[in-house]
């Protein structure tokens, strides 16, 4: 059986692209099924025993607690209150189904989802920016950096010509 019409290129530009945007797409993906899984452990958080349980959980835990990091995940949690988790659940998925319409779209190689993921993505590279600044870590600066990357490179894609469509 073959492919789908609807996921083979439909020019050389495509097919040279193909990786790159499954690559992309994979990424939406994983982002995806992490903030679904972010989602899932904030509406659990939002009964009161199981907040008391995990804020429990963290103050007994024995680590070495050479940075404080714990303590201040207790106390950041607990000026959150298990109410708060409802409203990270919900952004959560918002945020989970953006990434999934950009990584489908990709994966299919509509033209329209190139141009909107430059613009979702793009739109967030400034806080992006000043949180790596500000806060710096590593994870954020390779965020910051494959955020930009994908960017120029759809942008790049997009605007090439394609057959159909006047240059």
């Amino acid at each position: 059986m073959t492919e789908p019409h609807l996921s083979r290129p439909t020019s050389e530009i495509e097919a040279q692209h193909s990786l790159g945007l499954r690559v992309i797409a994979i990424y939406k993906a994983v982002k995806t099924v992490c903030l679904i899984l972010v989602a899932a452990f904030a509406f659990h958080l939002d009964r009161e025993q199981n907040f008391e349980k995990l804020v429990h959980w963290l103050e007994h835990l024995s680590l070495t607690d050479s940075n404080g990091l714990r303590w201040r995940l207790v106390e950041l949690l607990q000026q959150m209150g298990p109410s708060k988790f409802v409203a990270i659940g919900l952004v959560a998925l918002a945020y989970a189904a953006i990434f999934a319409t950009e990584g489908t779209g990709l994966w299919l190689r509509k033209h329209w989802a190139e141009w909107f993921t430059v613009i979702a993505t793009g739109s967030l590279v400034p806080l992006e920016f000043y949180e790596t600044i500000h806060r710096f870590g590593w994870l954020k600066l390779g965020a910051l950096l494959a955020n930009i990357a994908i960017v120029l490179y759809l942008v790049r894609i997009a605007m090439q010509p394609r057959p159909g469509r006047p240059a």
